[in-house]
């Protein structure tokens, strides 16, 4: 098992920083293994828990569909792009999402992409399996090791 030292959200930076992730980071997606990868970025911002992005080359080829004109804009990282997360006959619906062009401080993640957990069926971080970030609208992901106040449940999304 992998020991992931504890860390209190509220402690990660505004604006966020991005780092080389040591863990294997690995997506499940009906039962299917999408994405598996050793050299992981995550990026960490105040009351979110990581968003883990994995090299487009360490997923399985055609598990990510791109979205033409679907996207939005990070005032850190730039525009994003969304996916349709695929395997098989099985689809989730814009799950996944990237910054092919991002600002140069998160220049790392151009050829990344992550998803939201909570329509995959399981991700990790080595071999912790996380929880999604609480609420529908941010993407990060929940190891146990997380302490602080995390965003996005109703009533926190203003912070």
């Amino acid at each position: 098992m992998i020991d992931l030292s504890p860390e209190n959200v509220q402690d990660y930076p505004r604006p966020p920083l991005i780092e080389a992730v040591p863990q294997r980071i690995s997506v499940v997606f009906a039962g299917v293994t999408i994405a598996d990868t050793v050299a992981g970025w995550r990026v960490c911002e105040t009351h979110h828990p990581p968003t883990y992005y994995i090299p487009r080359v360490d997923w399985r080829a055609g598990a990510l569909r791109p979205l033409s004109g679907a996207g939005s804009f990070c005032e850190w990282k730039g525009r994003a792009q969304y996916f349709d997360v695929v395997a098989g006959d099985d689809i989730a619906a814009r799950a996944a999402w990237g910054y092919p062009a991002p600002t140069a401080g998160f220049a790392a993640l151009a050829a990344c992409a992550t998803v939201y957990p909570r329509p995959m069926q399981a991700c990790y971080v080595g071999d912790v399996a996380v929880t999604p970030q609480p609420g529908g609208f941010y993407g990060g992901w929940v190891t146990p090791n997380l302490t602080g106040r995390i965003k996005g449940a109703p009533g926190t999304e203003f912070w």
